[in-house]
């Protein structure tokens, strides 16, 4: 059955064939053992998984052991939850919806629908989650849901390239995003530098590539630092902007599809028509009676009558009425501001 990266493939004939089952050696096989740093093994009996509340990094069916890290703070924290902002934006310029799904557990089973190995991501991407075949409860299956378009780790005290990555490249994983927050800890190595690496699967195996294939035109220099901004700035905006304009010219949506940019955007426009609307008549009203008062051979001045008080929240009938009555601007003045004074020149 063909993902659905292989379906948009198809369907915009801009995306490489991925295969969920490599068919040559992995670039980052996994060790026999995992080797999670900073995280500690815990026994976690299969008849528990369901009931299981905490985050775990890895669990192992044959062993029923959990590889669990430390409780995680701000610096772990950050450049998750930032990713599912900078998806929304993107979305907001594509017209269509992102779905971000957090830590779901990512499971391998058994011919008998038995659960054998489970990951869970930092973040699960997916860019067309209404079309996406996934879960209506549980984990997503790997060879039964489609996976995540991209896959988010956040490596603030572990190191996925050890081991992680080549369960992710094994599983059939299309992208991987490994981030090395900007927030140091304690225990990551000092040689292990600050940045975002995007794995691609190609061919059954990862390679590294600057520009996201998922999210075309988005750089990992960029996408890194968007994942560490305090708040967005406008290169992010801008470039969150780009990449949801790619897409929709891929998709053929743009703004005017997003549900709730399209209701604001229709606010706007009869905002604007019912403004349009009262400036058109209090134009047309002014030049009425300008008009008339020339007309009648009464000189005005030449911001006559915008610049008469009252005259804005005078009826149409009252301000009709002095033009006709009046005998000079100074007089159609006073009639308006409630003090009629015949006579006199114009000013």
């Amino acid at each position: 059955m063909a993902t659905l990266r292989e379906a948009a493939g198809s369907e915009t004939g801009g995306l490489t064939e991925l295969r969920r089952k490599p068919a040559v050696r992995p670039s980052y096989p996994p060790p026999s053992e995992p080797d999670l740093p900073g995280c500690r093994p815990i026994p976690l009996a299969r008849r528990d998984l369901d009931t299981w509340d905490g985050r775990l990094e890895y669990w192992d069916g044959d062993t029923e052991i959990a590889w669990v890290c430390d409780p995680t703070g701000l610096g772990h924290e950050q450049p998750a939850e930032r990713l599912v902002e900078l998806c929304t934006h993107v979305a907001q310029a594509r017209g269509t919806r992102i779905g971000c799904y957090g830590t779901t557990d990512l499971e391998l089973r058994d011919e008998r629908g038995k659960r054998q190995k489970i990951l869970q991501a930092d973040q699960c991407v997916y860019l067309y989650p209404m079309r996406a075949r996934l879960p209506e409860g549980g984990g997503i299956v790997v060879g039964e849901h489609d996976l995540p378009d991209v896959v988010l780790e956040v490596d603030l005290t572990t190191d996925v390239r050890r081991w992680k990555l080549g369960m992710y490249e094994s599983w059939g994983f299309p992208e991987v995003w490994v981030e090395v927050p900007r927030r140091r800890s304690r225990s990551r190595s000092r040689r292990r530098r600050s940045g975002l690496t995007i794995h691609v699967l190609e061919g059954g195996r990862y390679r590294e590539s600057k520009e996201s294939l998922a999210f075309p035109g988005w750089w990992s220099p960029s996408i890194h630092d968007a994942l560490n901004e305090a708040g967005p700035t406008g290169w992010t905006h801008a470039r969150l902007k780009g990449v949801g304009r790619r897409l929709g010219e891929r998709d053929g949506t743009g703004p005017d599809d997003h549900p709730f940019l399209r209701s604001f955007r229709d606010e706007g426009r009869a905002e604007g028509r019912a403004e349009g609307k009262v400036e058109g008549f209090e134009e047309g009203r002014a030049k009425t009676i300008r008009q008339l008062l020339l007309a009648r051979g009464i000189e005005v001045s030449a911001r006559f009558p915008a610049d008469v008080p009252g005259f804005a929240e005078a009826s149409e009938e009252a301000a009709v009425a002095a033009a006709l009555g009046c005998d000079s601007e100074r007089d159609f003045r006073a009639r308006i501001g409630g003090g009629h004074r015949g006579g006199g020149s114009t000013e």
